[in-house]
């Protein structure tokens, strides 16, 4: 399959995107990786492609630059997906940006900054909650190095595959590493969804290179670009 893989934003991109790039090309696909979201907005170029992959965090920040959607790089995406084709999303790559509030409707929810939170980095084990799914085919639970996502927004329709468990604790969190109490319970870690006649594959994990090097989180990655290409 043809993907375009878009990288970039305030996450170690540096280590992620060419471990990325390594198992998707490995498997045979044919792989674009840009920080430019530009083609987003051109039509012709990405009705090239069979997929968007999204490894990227698309926010004004600081440091970082304003790497919010244009409007019609929006219109683009949303076109291209709405057509037929598929978008895996990955991690923080569901980021909510205030240009653009209307992007939850396509992943089916994810990361709004300074409403979400995660306990630290550390080891967890990731469930399968729905064997069946195409998206954890020759995958059982496994233990990851990542981030476990709370918090986060959430719309009907999304088929949740993987879970996580937390216990109950207080962390640092926000700029000022503030003591912040965190809920216990089990967290959605990966879903599917429709947008228009496309396909939406969400995977939360993949924080870090390390994260990408679990031979799990890269069979579910590609297991979502042949559900999603399908």
């Amino acid at each position: 399959m043809k993907l375009l893989v878009i990288t970039g934003g305030r996450h170690p991109y540096e280590e992620s995107t060419p471990i990325l790039n390594d198992f998707l090309s490995a498997a045979g696909h044919d792989v674009t990786v840009t920080d430019d979201a530009a083609p987003l907005a051109d039509a012709a170029a990405m009705d090239g492609y069979d997929a968007l992959v999204f490894n990227t965090r698309r926010e004004n920040l600081p440091d970082f630059g304003d790497l919010a959607l244009a409007p019609a790089e929006q219109d683009g995406m949303a076109r291209f997906i709405r057509s037929g084709k598929g978008f895996v999303c990955i991690h923080i790559s569901t980021c909510l940006s205030n240009a653009w509030p209307e992007y939850h409707d396509i992943t089916g929810g994810g990361w709004i900054t300074g409403a979400s939170f995660h306990p630290p980095y550390g080891q967890f084990t990731v469930n399968v909650s729905n064997a069946g799914h195409p998206g954890v085919q020759g995958v059982s639970d496994f233990t990851t190095n990542d981030e476990l996502y709370m918090g986060l927004a959430h719309q009907e329709g999304n088929e949740v595959f993987l879970t996580g468990d937390s216990e109950e604790g207080t962390w640092p969190w926000g700029p000022d590493r503030a003591p912040t109490p965190m809920p216990g319970g089990t967290f959605p870690l990966a879903w599917t969804r429709s947008y228009g006649d496309g396909k939406v594959f969400v995977l939360l994990l993949g924080h870090d290179g390390r994260s990408f090097e679990t031979p799990e989180f890269q069979k579910i990655v590609l297991n979502g670009v042949d559900w999603a290409t399908a």
